[in-house]
């Protein structure tokens, strides 16, 4: 079965006959004939009711139609897709990124695609995943990358890696042996992502983790960054949470200490896009390469 056979097919079902097919196709007539012709042989049977003035679809060329059109459409837009990344002049790409894209050696990420496509306008929104979620359902954002769990019910959702979530202190007796949930809500807790509270995917593990325990959470400090919740963990405030890149980055300090969870927690990261709506090409470049870092840099990819 080729593409040519099924052009030919699904032409002279549009237009009612193999000669107006072929004046489409610029073909001589026979040559669509034996294109169906061969169709039919392939599939062992027959895909028009032949006789009268115009063809009419049999039984099997009503089922084979809409597979048909729907592999011509595919290779089109696949063409189109291909096309445009030569032709990215111009355009705008909107795109949200993790608050703490930097850790995840994403930083270079608009370097390497204005080099690329120097024409082409770059919009990148760096904010929390729940509010990146928000934004690309709304239409306000074309695509991002954000931490699960998110409200997904207007977004299609491609996980891609995980990080480990780590309990740090500066106390090291704290993190010699894994933590327990019911450790976690004795601490003194001090947490970022302030202004989105539990709504912050990595908050919203914690909390349902302990509430299957019967615990609750409360914070001693809430503040918006991780770098400020570090900084008072190493004054002996009190311990927070961070994922595995930031424990390993360079600016962690070096005093403080991490455990894993008894029950290792895990930030998946993924990509976001609103439902049924098709990404410009520039978005849709910058995303595949926002995609390749990420999977480069961080191996433990979602499978």
């Amino acid at each position: 079965m080729t593409l040519n056979q099924l052009r030919a097919f699904v032409l002279a079902q549009q237009l009612g006959s193999f000669t107006a097919a072929a004046e489409q196709l610029r073909m001589a007539q026979p040559s669509v004939s034996e294109l169906v012709r061969r169709l039919e042989e392939e599939l062992g049977t027959e895909l028009f009711t032949r006789g009268g003035r115009r063809l009419v679809l049999s039984g099997p060329g009503k089922e084979l139609l809409p597979y048909a059109e729907q592999a011509l459409s595919a290779v089109e837009h696949g063409s189109r897709a291909v096309r445009s990344l030569g032709s990215l002049g111009g355009g705008t790409a909107t795109f949200g990124m993790l608050r703490n894209a930097d850790y995840y050696l994403l930083a270079d990420l608009v370097r390497q695609f204005h080099a690329r496509y120097p024409a082409v306008q770059v919009r990148l929104v760096g904010q929390n995943s729940a509010e990146t979620a928000a934004a690309v359902a709304c239409g306000e954002l074309e695509a991002g990358l954000v931490v699960l769990p998110v409200d997904d019910e207007e977004l299609t959702v491609t996980p891609l890696v995980r990080d480990e979530v780590r309990y740090v202190s500066l106390d090291s007796d704290r993190t010699r042996r894994p933590v327990t949930i019911e450790q976690l809500a004795n601490a003194s807790l001090i947490l970022y992502d302030a202004h989105f509270g539990w709504k912050d995917p990595t908050r919203r593990q914690l909390a349902e983790r302990a509430q299957l325990a019967g615990l609750t959470l409360r914070p001693l400090i809430e503040l918006e960054h991780v770098e400020s919740a570090l900084k008072l963990v190493a004054h002996g405030i009190g311990d927070t949470v961070a994922s595995r890149a930031v424990v390993e980055s360079r600016n962690f300090p070096p005093r403080l200490s991490s455990a894993p969870f008894a029950e290792p927690l895990y930030d998946t990261i993924a990509l976001v896009r609103r439902r049924g709506r098709p990404l410009t090409p520039a978005t849709r470049e910058l995303a595949r390469l926002a995609q390749d870092m990420l999977r480069e840099a961080h191996p433990e990819a979602v499978r």
